[in-house]
């Protein structure tokens, strides 16, 4: 393989050759030259600096008047410490002795017109209109005259290189002559290479360029690039062609595996709002009845209210997210109707700030869990059974607990409901089948949590035997 580094280190020796031949023999003729237009062109340079300078000054003082803030009068200050730098430079001008009196003018010239800009300055800090509005004035008159002289002083220098111009002239055309020959073979030379060498880069570079902008644009099915010459844009372009396929073959695995997350998605949301159970929907019919019986339609109505909010709420959209305030008011009927069933054996216990009723959440994300601590804590409880929910915000986060004082659970039964991704939800669907009113799962819910908030939110169960059980849920606070 032969490296572009070498070809190029050929071509350039030869080329270097070349050119310390040139400038040996046009180097001192090329020197007066050099001098003679540094020269001029630094004194333009620094005429056109000052007048640039001065302008620069002219706009931050009338800035600083309009808004006197802190940063503008830092702009102020910068752009004339400039100018005076540039003013300390005004004396190099003098070469000539006609020129000295224009060159003072001008040095008193900027002296002035900073005196009055300061001054002005003073007059806005001071809050004096009439003033600053003077000086400023003054100022802009004074910026007048040095852009004047500054043309003035450029039109001399013009006039005095005129008669020098002739001469320089006669030395650029010998230099010319001489070295029109000398170029003559390094443009034929440099004709020859480049055609050879461009074949070679250039139509490589445009290749990967082009295949490069259809990469850009999303498209990764193009052809392959190819290289006619084996050097190191050969394996570039091989390496290229290699990482546009991987690119190509992992966005397709990408796409693949979304729309398959998205379709189980969908179908366990769809399954999820089939799970309404029937023995659930039994015993709370059951208790509707016997209530109906024993007191008035007052309670009656109440009761049906808080059951079918109940059930048009699981019924509802689950892939939309909520506000915590409608997941509460779930629980609040759902607390209703159990304490209807069961009466004074069990007891409920709500806290909720609120400013925390605004925080987005998943839909059925209480509920579940408070169904949980209910039928698996203490509905087997014959009296003194109690659930709270307490929520609250703890700086940039929501607290969310649900404890019960039931039979509770050992270690291992907290790990399994805390390991998320290991199939152990279908065994909570079972034991949920009696008395649920959504088929849901713990897993289900930390799942959805994780997905909702990113990873950004945490699950945690304190629990022991015969002692109850606390969930606590720790979620962003985000709206």
């Amino acid at each position: 393989m032969t490296k572009i580094r070498s070809k190029l280190l050929i071509y350039f020796s030869v080329i270097i050759c070349l050119i310390i031949t040139i400038s040996l023999l046009l180097f001192e003729g090329n020197q007066k030259v050099f001098d003679l237009y540094d020269e001029s062109l630094e004194r333009f340079l620094l005429l056109n600096e000052v007048t640039q300078s001065t302008n620069l000054v002219v706009q931050s003082l009338s800035i600083y008047a309009l808004e006197p803030v802190p940063n503008n009068l830092e702009e102020f200050e910068r752009n004339k410490s400039s100018l005076t730098s540039l003013q300390g430079q005004v004396d190099n001008l003098v070469q000539r002795e006609n020129q000295r009196i224009s060159i003072e003018n001008y040095e008193k010239m900027i002296s002035s017109f900073i005196r009055q800009s300061d001054r002005a300055i003073e007059g806005v800090q001071l809050g004096q209109i009439e003033r600053y509005s003077y000086h400023i004035s003054e100022a802009e008159t004074i910026a007048n005259y040095i852009h004047e002289t500054t043309l003035s002083l450029i039109n001399g220098e013009l006039n005095h290189y005129q008669d020098v111009f002739p001469e320089v002239n006669e030395s650029i055309d010998s230099i010319q002559q001489i070295g029109l020959v000398i170029f003559s073979v390094i443009i034929i030379f440099s004709a020859l290479f480049a055609f050879w060498f461009s074949n070679g880069i250039t139509k490589t570079i445009n290749s990967l360029t082009e295949a490069a902008r259809e990469i850009s644009k999303g498209v990764f099915t193009g052809k392959d690039v190819n290289v006619s010459t084996k050097d190191e844009l050969w394996f570039l372009t091989k390496t290229f062609n290699y990482m546009r396929q991987n690119i190509h073959h992992l966005i397709q695995e990408m796409e693949e595996k979304s729309r398959l997350a998205q379709l189980l998605k969908e179908m366990e949301l769809r399954s999820l709002q089939n799970q309404i159970n029937p023995h659930f929907l039994f015993n709370t019919l059951n208790t509707i009845s016997k209530t109906a019986y024993l007191e008035g339609a007052e309670r009656t109505n109440k009761l049906i209210y808080s059951t079918s909010s109940l059930l048009r709420y699981n019924l509802g959209n689950l892939d939309k997210p909520i506000v915590l305030k409608d997941e509460v008011k779930t629980v609040q009927d759902y607390f209703f109707i159990q304490k209807t069933r069961f009466g004074d054996r069990v007891e409920f216990d709500l806290n909720v700030e609120e400013t925390c009723l605004s925080l987005s959440i998943p839909c059925l994300t209480l509920q579940p869990i408070v169904e949980n601590s209910f039928i698996h804590g203490i509905e087997e409880l014959t009296a003194g059974a109690k659930i709270g929910l307490n929520i609250y915000r703890d700086n940039e986060e929501v607290i969310i607990e649900v404890s019960d004082n039931g039979v509770g659970m050992d270690k291992e039964t907290q790990r399994k409901l805390l390991a998320t991704g290991d199939g152990g939800d279908e065994e909570d669907l079972k034991k949920s089948g009696q008395g649920h009113s959504t088929g849901i799962g713990m897993k289900n819910v930390i799942s959805r949590l994780e997905i909702f908030y990113k990873k950004k939110c945490s699950v945690s169960i304190e629990s022991e035997i015969n002692l109850g059980t606390k969930i606590t849920l720790r979620l962003p606070f985000t709206f």
